[in-house]
């Protein structure tokens, strides 16, 4: 049974009724950012109940040591700790001397939650009886900034209802956290600085072993009715890593009393100061005021929705689901800094670790290149050519690769491998595969082959030298084969020939081969730039391409479809509809033997292929692998629905295509794997926009142009999206008897539907 607390709604999230037992979800659902920094839904005031404390700056983090029972070769040194940053938002909170605790209080009443992701803030609201039997009324609003990208601000209310009221607000900062989980059970923050001023305060730490610095900041006002009563704080108490300030007042029965707290983070990134950038940070936020923040914020996400928002009618849990997901990929990556990524639980929380998967080029960069200007997704491009000679490193150190081969990290932050599984490791080496294939998806879309000559190419080669090095010679099939890999279902390790990982491996020598060609004709200085710097000769590339020309892919003709790998038929090929519901999820109900040796598939495997290359292949061989592969996955990684719901759609299984759609849009609102309360699953956010984008639009872009196939599900009455291509923006709006093409300005655009070429202009109305 999935959850369903989330009330419908079609531009928030709201949680109505107080239950301890969702709070750790909650606390993930109602998450908030600005791409610079974000948080957990963590109560500001004292909670003792059940909670996973988090905040996060983008790019800090830890090196954990990795810990294994017995030391292989090649395992990476450490697992990158997303960490759980100072805290700011703490503000305890005393009501006629008892604490507020909602886990101790006598009634708590009305409590909602709203997460208004039109305008990006967070809004807590409640009624309580303490203890000692003051009823109070509560309502926080928080919001991290999006313009002054350091500050976030907590608006805190606080009205007593059945008598006057002595509140004592005391606000802190705290270096003094831990993480969740941990390797070593380490400190992760080593305290440097406290400063102190009237109603303002700042602590500086440091992470050990990596030495970013942080400055955590607040400033705070004291309220009544709105008013400023500049009240300074009574008492302040402090240590090596915290600072607390108390603020007695007193508040008539009915009145309102309110904190606001203005804090955040300055860090070594950014600031060679990071105390007197802080400093600035409060000025800046102080002359704007919380009137004129809040409202820069409403008007920021107002521009950010009209160019990446995704309108459906008819289904209110449709368009909630996919709107969720467009806010937390806007609040995880706003494509400012390449040296930043888009890490799987964004800063809602710290499973997976590192800053980046395949996932990026796999299914986010799409998303980035269509809804934002192209300098967004050459950014994440950049970010992985800054990052080549760890990639270089890596191959040679762990698997003794040699002459400029690179294996890119399955998870990294800063170029190095920190996955600690050997499996995923060294042997889930089709994400080499994902990053050729963003730079070629980069470059049909935007039409901007100027990062291949600059930068790509450099990539690609060393992408090409590694496949080249995996692939090994069988006499017995007289073909080259990619022996010991996991593909996309990592419900399989340590297989032979994995189709998928084998056909990218062949398509990036290809590219590769192609690239070199075009730069040496188009751009012939940077062609011997780059072929002296990697040291290429014509005789090397002959090499690479008689593995390309004679790679082994795994087939069966009986069946009429590729196998996933050598022995997928040696399995029990029980279907999944056969599979008993208590078994479900297995990953969880299974041992990992057990999973292994099962035909069940965690995502789309050879389907991924289909997805990627959808050109290379007929429907009908579409069709068949899709009704095969299908009847036996279990969709337990998130990447999985929005690839079915895609190719389901292109083969008019539309209410298959609907029901994997819902299943993308809404994985975290439902808590469909039963883990939300981990954090959300960011980059498979970016799969939901692809399955209405591409699912349903039909969009695709071929001989630079694009290309449309639009259907409806019977459940929606119509649906709308715009597309950024190549600086024009084209307006596509669906329903049930017409699809309407509107381009921005007076530039007409070509594009082809159905078929066939029409002219889109201000206005272009397909029957």
């Amino acid at each position: 049974m999935n959850q369903d607390y989330i009330k419908p709604d079609n531009w928030s999230i709201i949680e109505e009724g107080f239950d301890a037992e969702r709070v750790k979800s909650s606390e993930s659902l109602f998450s908030i950012g600005n791409g610079a920094m974000g948080q957990r839904a963590n109560f500001e005031e004292t909670y003792s109940g059940e909670t996973f404390q988090g905040s996060y700056i983008a790019g800090i983090y830890y090196p954990d040591k990795t810990k294994v029972g017995w030391w292989k070769n090649g395992y990476p040194k450490y697992f990158a700790k997303v960490l759980n940053a100072p805290n700011w938002i703490g503000i305890d909170v005393e009501i006629n001397e008892e604490n507020l605790d909602l886990n101790s209080c006598t009634e708590v009443r009305n409590f909602r939650r709203e997460l208004n992701m039109k305008e990006g803030w967070y809004n807590r609201s409640f009624e309580a009886i303490l203890k000692n039997g003051t009823e109070i009324a509560v309502n926080i609003r928080r919001f991290l900034s999006l313009d002054l990208d350091e500050a976030g601000v907590i608006k805190f209310d606080i009205t007593p209802l059945n008598k006057d009221a002595k509140i004592v607000y005391k606000p802190y900062i705290d270096a003094g956290v831990t993480n969740e989980d941990a390797n070593w059970e380490e400190k992760f923050w080593e305290p440097l600085e406290v400063k102190k001023g009237t109603n303002e305060a700042f602590v500086t730490a440091q992470t050990f072993k990596t030495h970013f610095k942080v400055t955590t900041f607040m400033h705070n006002t004291i309220l009544a009715n709105d008013e400023n009563i500049h009240v300074s704080p009574s008492t302040i108490d402090s240590t090596s890593d915290k600072v607390q300030f108390t603020y007695g007042t007193i508040i008539a029965k009915g009145q309102t009393s309110s904190i606001q707290k203005i804090g955040g983070y300055t860090v070594s990134l950014n600031h060679d100061n990071t105390l007197a950038a802080a400093e600035k940070v409060i000025k800046s936020a102080l002359n704007l005021g919380y009137d004129a923040l809040l409202q820069n914020q409403i008007d920021a996400w107002a521009k950010i929705w009209e160019m990446s928002d995704i309108t459906i009618d008819g289904d209110v849990k449709a368009q909630q689901g996919i709107r969720f997901n467009i806010f937390q990929l806007n609040q995880t990556y706003l494509g400012k800094d390449s040296r930043l990524n888009i890490g799987p639980k964004g800063f809602t929380g710290e499973k997976y670790g590192g800053s980046t998967y395949w996932d990026t080029e796999a299914y986010c960069i799409p998303f980035y290149m269509a809804t934002k200007d192209q300098q967004v997704a050459r950014n994440l491009l950049t970010y992985r050519f800054n990052q080549l000679d760890k990639a270089i490193e890596n191959a040679k150190d762990n698997l003794g690769f040699k002459n400029g081969a690179a294996l890119y990290p399955m998870v990294t932050m800063n170029g190095e491998e920190c996955h600690n599984e050997w499996e995923i490791t060294h042997e889930e080496i089709h994400r080499n595969g994902a990053i050729a294939f963003a730079i070629f998806n980069y470059n049909r879309f935007t039409g901007d082959y100027s990062y291949i000559p600059e930068k790509g190419l450099e990539v690609l080669i060393g992408i090409a030298r590694f496949w080249h090095q995996r692939a090994s010679f069988s006499k017995d099939k007289n073909q080259y084969v990619i022996l010991g890999v996991t593909g996309p279902n990592e419900y399989e390790n340590n297989i032979n020939n994995n189709f998928y990982t084998n056909y990218i491996a062949k398509w990036c020598i290809d590219y590769t081969e192609e690239q070199i060609n075009k730069v040496a004709a188009e751009y012939p200085a940077d062609h011997k730039r780059i072929l002296e710097k990697v040291n290429l000769a014509a005789a090397e590339i002959q090499e690479w391409k008689k593995v390309a020309d004679n790679m082994y892919f795994p087939t069966s003709e009986a069946l009429g479809v590729y196998l996933q790998q050598d022995g997928f038929l040696d399995k029990d090929l029980v279907p999944v509809k056969d599979l008993d519901k208590s078994q479900r999820p297995i990953n969880q109900k299974w041992s990992w033997d057990r999973v292994l040796r099962s035909p069940y598939i965690k995502q789309a495997d050879v389907l991924q292929c289909f997805y990627f290359f959808e050109d290379h292949f007929s429907k009908e061989e579409l069709k068949r692998n899709f009704e095969f592969y299908e009847s036996f996955t279990v969709h337990e990684s998130s990447l999985s629905p929005c690839v079915h719901s895609i190719q389901a759609a292109h083969l008019d299984k539309m209410d298959m295509a609907y029901t994997f759609y819902l299943r993308t849009s809404r994985l975290d609102l439902d808590d469909y794997n039963k883990e939300v309360e981990e954090g959300c699953h960011i980059t498979s956010m970016a799969g939901t926009w692809m399955s209405i984008v591409e699912g349903f639009g039909g969009m695709r872009v071929k001989n630079d142009q694009l290309h449309f196939a639009p259907k409806i599900p019977k459940e929606w009455k119509g649906y709308s999206f715009k597309i950024n291509f190549r600086n024009q923006i084209l307006k596509v709006s669906v329903n049930h008897n017409e699809t309407t093409f509107t381009v921005d300005g007076d530039q007409n655009l070509t594009i082809v539907v159905n078929g066939n070429p029409i002219i889109a202009s201000k206005f272009v109305q397909i029957n």
